[in-house]
């Protein structure tokens, strides 16, 4: 399945390619006119990728020959990064390096000769490789198709048919969604009630029960059902709906003009209040809607649209209120066995195998509570009274069973088919994490952006920006469950099947070992490893990703793995045992990534590591042992994020002021750090947190100004006066939190600086915190203000309701303030009222 990524990946590299870094490399190397013909035959190939991959189940040879491209794109890929690299190796020694180092030769080897040769001789090679495949694909009748546009087949026309004995655990559902087709109001316009959730729910399923109902017949004498599936096109649309009318004269509506279709509709509707069923609705084009819906909105009251569609965002584009969008969830553990057993047995002869009927509820958790998986599982056992055939079936991945058209597998990989082809890669990479993690945006941004998965931002964006864009996009197409958006962090699970699907879709490319699965494909390119299985897998040559879950305690894994993966990209080696790392890691010079979190044990690391120029993300967080950072940490001109924990009493802050791209940074535990002087400031920094840093008394201005999102954690010897007394200096903090502060008595004043930008400030754990300040009413575009377990805290300031743009505000732990803002009754109610979502403590008694 990881062919579907080769569009994705050949658009990469074609990018890749045209960048100024590789042009020079190339000229340098006198290979521009080779990789220049690289590019060609890769755009040819790009051509026909999207058909290929849609009728690669045609044909074995079409398959193979995918296969062929996905291991010349990823030769190319690391050659391409290899110039990469020297372009920006290259760059170090003209900024950082002696002057003898600055006339050195533009390649870095002890031998230039020898790597020119060979660099020379690798591209040719593939040049001729991609030239071979590139003509093979005049083989197989491959349409070009040059954006990621295409239309995929969604699935069969449903029809409005039935039976409500065999539909189990949609009562209370049934209900709700006829409650708001009946309830009628004083508007006369159309109402569009969506009914949203991933594939296989049972969204169609239940929609027939309610058209189907009697107290629908009541209230609606015309009733029409169409399944709309990827076809918006609006005379089809009209022709649909107009067949599901008597038409007695039997005309042939497809010969009718769209102002003759439109006429004949209204003409109908206009008479009748009426149910419109649009099922399997993908359309997420707004115009498309809002023409059709004013041909069809015809003025009666109280006439409906009900739609099923797996897009949040399609379902919030077409409701009319948002209270009316009925979100379906999965039935009940009980109902599930329910419906597992009415399809694996026949009647009553479950009770003749308890056995199997204990495995049958084991198979059914495995399901999520999806209907159709749990009709698939089911289905396949009938009559079937093996013990090995069950557990079989029970241990097995559901994409690993037989599959047939209306199953979950081709239900669900319909949604993954409609993806764009860059969010197709970024799926895929979910299969690295376990089971029921929870996840969030901070993670995927450093794993996306080390494989080079996101496009560049656009103009006034970030690369978080970007990768919170592609997760709402994910969660409107239902992928993502218990999503909860911070603004500036997403936080979000994936469902067991949709991380099934990630597997089935990636496999072959990505994998997870664990005890289930514990030996690895030699042609895998991102690995992750569960327990204590690292030390015992042979790593694949072209291995780019390697995230390690369990302690790692073979010493001799790391050289290993320098000498065979000189591609890694991204390493993940948290909660180590390591003491120190070999510099040999310091050849890894493609790897963008770098994790030791929570490695204990850690006392140092080579200075090889400021030779990664590539690195964007160095995170040694939680490393206790750790005596001080490496030298020449200033020569990673790509980091963007970096994690410290240190016993290093005085930090290189000249040479950390110097990482110009540096965007987010993080000290915690240190616990030696006393302060940070005026020489950081970091122009590009958005992110600051301070976490558990004790001895930390003092801060200078300067590393804030620039911050938009600010924390300071458990810092409890810290003054935040930053000595500016009463100066206001200009701020653009967005989203502030000061938890664990016992030194904090009052606000510092600098705050105020932030007063056109601030947004969020949460506040906790101050037990000294007498007072908020007069002039926090300036504080305009405050959204949110959370104050926790601040019992000194007595009132709220007076002016309370100046603060207009105040939507939630959150009070606990402060029992006098908690007592004086009760709802209609306390003190400072009045001052509260205004605001939308208000959440207190009940008062102690």
């Amino acid at each position: 399945m990881a062919e579907s990524l080769l569009f994705s990946i050949a658009d990469s590299l074609i990018g890749k390619i045209a960048s100024r870094g590789v042009e020079e490399a190339s000229l340098a190397l006198g290979v521009h006119r080779d990789l220049q013909q690289m590019k060609e035959s890769m755009t040819l190939i790009k051509a026909v990728l999207l058909d290929a991959d849609l009728k690669k189940h045609q044909s074995n040879a079409l398959s193979e020959w995918l296969t062929q491209i996905k291991h010349v794109f990823s030769d190319a890929e690391d050659i391409v990064d290899d110039f990469q690299c020297e372009a920006l190796r290259k760059h170090v020694v003209n900024t950082h390096g002696s002057v003898s180092r600055k006339v050195c030769r533009f390649f870095s080897t002890s031998n230039p000769f020898v790597y020119r040769l060979k660099m020379a001789h690798q591209i040719k090679d593939l040049k001729e490789r991609l030239e071979n495949v590139a003509a093979h694909r005049n083989m197989f009748g491959l349409q070009t198709i040059d954006n990621d546009t295409r239309v995929v087949h969604v699935r069969d026309t449903t029809h409005s048919h039935v039976n409500p004995s065999n539909v189990i655990g949609r009562e209370h559902d049934k209900k709700n969604i006829i409650e708001l087709l009946v309830q009628t109001g004083h508007d006369k316009s159309l109402s569009v009630i969506p009914i949203v959730g991933i594939g296989g729910l049972g969204k169609t399923t239940l929609a027939k029960l309610v058209f189907n109902d009697a107290n629908i017949d009541d209230c609606f004498p015309l009733k029409m059902w169409v399944c709309v599936s990827n076809d918006f096109e609006l005379k089809n649309l009209l022709i649909k709906i107009l067949k599901t009318i008597p038409n007695p004269s039997n005309e042939k509506l497809e010969e009718f003009e769209i102002e003759q279709l439109q006429n004949r509709l209204r003409h109908t509707l206009q008479h009748q209040k009426f149910l419109l069923v649009l099922d399997d609705v993908w359309n997420e084009d707004h115009a498309r809607w809002d023409e059709f819906k004013e041909i069809i909105d015809v003025g009666v009251g109280g006439s409906k649209i009900l739609v099923t569609t797996r897009s949040h965002s399609i379902a919030a584009m077409m409701c009319t209120k948002s209270s009316d969008l009925y979100l379906l969830r999965g039935l009940s553990e009980e109902d599930s066995v329910s419906v597992f057993v009415k399809l694996a047995f026949k009647e009553g002869e479950e009770k003749r195998h308890p056995q199997l009927l204990e495995i049958g509820r084991e198979i059914v958790k495995k399901c999520g509570g999806i209907p159709l998986a749990v009709k698939t599982l089911g289905s396949s056992l009938i009559s079937r009274f093996d013990r090995k055939e069950w557990e079989s079936i029970r241990d097995n991945a559901i994409w690993d069973l037989p599959q047939k058209e209306n199953d979950i597998l081709p239900a669900l990989q319909l949604s993954y088919n409609q993806l764009p082809s860059h969010l197709k890669q970024c799926f895929a990479s979910f299969s690295l994490y376990p089971v029921e993690c929870l996840l969030n945006s901070l993670n995927v941004t450093m794993l996306w952006e080390a494989h080079a998965f996101l496009p560049p931002p656009k103009k006034s964006e970030t690369i978080d920006d970007v990768v919170n864009q592609f997760l709402r996009e994910l969660m409107s197409r239902s992928f993502l469950t218990d999503f909860v958006d911070f603004g500036n962090v997403i936080s979000f699970k994936l469902h067991d099947l949709v991380r099934d699907l990630a597997v089935y879709v990636g496999k072959g490319e990505y994998q997870l070992i664990d005890s289930c699965n514990p030996k690895n494909s030699e042609l895998v390119q991102h690995l992750s490893f569960q327990n204590n299985f690292l030390g015992q897998t042979l790593l694949p040559t072209g291995l780019k990703t390697l995230i390690s879950y369990g302690n790692v305690t073979n010493e001799a894994f790391l050289n290993t793995l320098v000498s065979r993966c000189k591609y890694l990209r991204f390493l993940q080696l948290n909660n180590s045992e390591y003491k120190s790392l070999p510099g040999s890691i310091g050849k890894l010079k493609h790897l963008r990534f770098l994790s030791l979190d929570d490695s204990e044990k850690l006392k140092s690391l080579p200075d090889s590591v400021s030779k990664l120029q590539n690195l964007q993300t160095l995170s040694l967080g939680g490393c206790l042992s750790l005596q001080e950072l490496p030298k020449g940490i200033k020569k990673l001109i790509s980091l963007r994020q970096l994690f410290i924990t240190t016993k290093q009493t005085d930090l290189p802050e000249k040479e950390i002021a110097e990482l110009t791209s540096l965007e987010h940074l993080r000290f915690h535990a240190c616990d030696k750090l006393e302060s940070l002087s005026e020489e950081m400031q970091l122009s590009n920094l958005k992110t600051l947190v301070f976490d558990k840093c004790g001895t930390l008394k003092s801060l200078s201005f300067n590393l804030i100004k620039n911050v938009e999102n600010l924390m300071i954690k458990d810092c409890e010897n810290l003054e935040l006066s930053m000595d500016l007394g009463n100066q206001i200096p200009n701020s653009r903090i967005h989203f502030l939190t000061l938890l664990g502060l016992p030194r904090l008595v009052s606000l510092p004043q600098w705050i105020q600086g932030s007063k056109n930008t601030l947004q969020v400030l949460l506040i906790g754990y101050c037990k000294n915190l007498k007072e908020l300040p007069e002039w926090l009413p300036t504080l305009t575009c405050l959204k949110t203000l959370a104050i926790g377990d601040c019992p000194k805290l007595l009132s709220l300031t007076d002016n309370m309701h100046d603060l207009t743009n105040l939507e939630n505000l959150e009070i606990s732990g402060c029992p006098e303030l908690c007592k004086r803002c009760q709802r209609e009754v306390g003190q400072d109610w009045n001052k509260i009222s205004h605001v939308k979502n208000v959440i207190i403590d009940e008062p102690e008694e």
